[in-house]
């Protein structure tokens, strides 16, 4: 069965309204919407949180390489930010703490690439 335009319309213009709230930041002091959190676990959000704030205040400055590098820097300390609070919770699986590790290693890595090459780069 087919919408009719009107239906279809009215979809839309829902949709342009609902996207805006839709897309505001996630409240993650409401414990209840994610349950008990630990310590690290509210950690990990706080680097979610922090990662948001970062790539949002970023102005794009409509060089695809640099706009990319600038939002991954914050991207990547957010991925470390969240290793090493599972790192640093009552948890030790092993595998965990391997991927955490390599996380943190690789994505430090990285960043430092990033810098190096938005300085070669930003001017041009």
């Amino acid at each position: 069965m087919r919408a009719s335009p009107t239906i279809r319309s009215a979809a839309v213009m829902l949709s342009l309204f609902a996207a805006p709230a839709l897309a505001q930041e996630p409240d993650h002091s409401d414990q209840g919407q994610h349950g008990a959190m630990s310590p690290a676990s509210e950690r990990m959000m706080q680097a979610m949180d922090t990662m948001s704030a970062a790539m949002k205040a970023s102005p794009m400055t409509g060089k695809p390489g640099v706009d990319f590098a600038e939002m991954m820097i914050p991207h990547h300390q957010s991925a470390i930010d969240m290793a090493e609070a599972y790192l640093a919770s009552d948890e030790s699986d092993p595998t965990l703490t391997r991927i955490s590790r390599d996380v943190i290693s690789s994505q430090e890595k990285e960043i430092a690439e990033l810098r190096d090459w938005l300085k070669a780069h930003r001017g041009q």
